[in-house]
């Protein structure tokens, strides 16, 4: 199978013609959109590109592409609310509590209505890489800056390794009989709070961190954001596991995975 990887830059999914032209020249057999506008707290007050993205570059990808094209979307926890105590089923009530959240279902909607026998969605949670803008890199470098952190311990979710998560999506181009909607993330539940340790713990045990500073738990009221978060976003992932014959590792195990790689990048330089 040959894969054609572009950049935003290439293919921008916002630009109907170019994104018509792009796709008629692939001519691919499986579309995978993780194309995102993810700044959740900008969108609260920059509405339209989170739109533009989210929800109109999902349907620009429907148009463009052929009724025989499979598209496999990445879809966020940000769709739920928060508000329930026990993971959240694929099929659970959706409640966005941010324009990122909002869009993000609109453009699920986009590829159920749309494009439902062809389309596979996938939704996961708190994603991070061994590079990148992310938490896990975030907080590698406040905790060799800085002299202590706070970090919120009230919202729960599970972290994601991305490398796993790309393994997964790779799952699903080879079962093209999966349409719907599916959940992924690491095995396991935590806070933002206890993810951090488990961050400095790791990262001081791998060479990635020379010195422990405290880190102090705080509530979503002492960091206020523009955007509301959802204070339970841990997905229910057995109809994944099930369809893929494929289970979780879980985040603890990931996270140690993805801090070997940063390891073994900063040994070739």
């Amino acid at each position: 199978m040959k894969v054609f990887a572009a950049s935003s830059a290439e293919i921008d999914i916002r630009n109907p013609e170019q994104l018509k032209q792009q796709i008629a020249t692939i001519a691919p057999d499986v579309i995978i959109n993780s194309a995102a506008y993810t700044q959740v707290d900008k969108a609260e007050s920059e509405t339209e590109p989170a739109w533009a993205v989210n929800h109109h570059g999902v349907r620009n990808i429907v148009e463009a592409s052929s009724t025989s094209t499979r598209i496999i979307h990445i879809s966020t926890d940000f769709v739920f609310d928060g508000t329930a105590t026990s993971p959240y089923h694929p099929d659970a009530k959706v409640n966005p509590l941010s324009v990122y959240g909002l869009s993000k279902l609109a453009g699920e909607h986009e590829l159920l209505t749309t494009a439902k026998t062809r389309s596979t969605i996938i939704r996961t949670a708190w994603l991070y890489a061994a590079q990148g803008k992310n938490f896990v890199n975030t907080m590698l470098a406040l905790m060799a800056s800085k002299e202590q952190l706070s970090v919120v311990d009230d919202q729960r979710g599970t972290p994601t390794s991305a490398h796993g998560l790309a393994d997964v999506i790779w799952r699903f181009v080879e079962r093209p009989q999966l349409n719907g909607i599916f959940h992924w993330t690491d095995d396991g539940e935590t806070s933002w709070y206890t993810f951090a340790t488990e961050i400095q713990r790791l990262g001081l045990e791998y060479g990635l961190l020379h010195k422990k500073i405290p880190i102090m738990p705080i509530p979503t009221t002492a960091y206020p954001t523009p955007a509301r978060r959802p204070a339970y976003s841990v997905l229910d992932k057995h109809k994944t596991w099930d369809a893929l014959e494929h289970r979780s590792s879980s985040w603890q195990h990931e996270l140690g995975r993805v801090l070997k790689i940063k390891v073994l990048q900063q040994d070739k330089t």
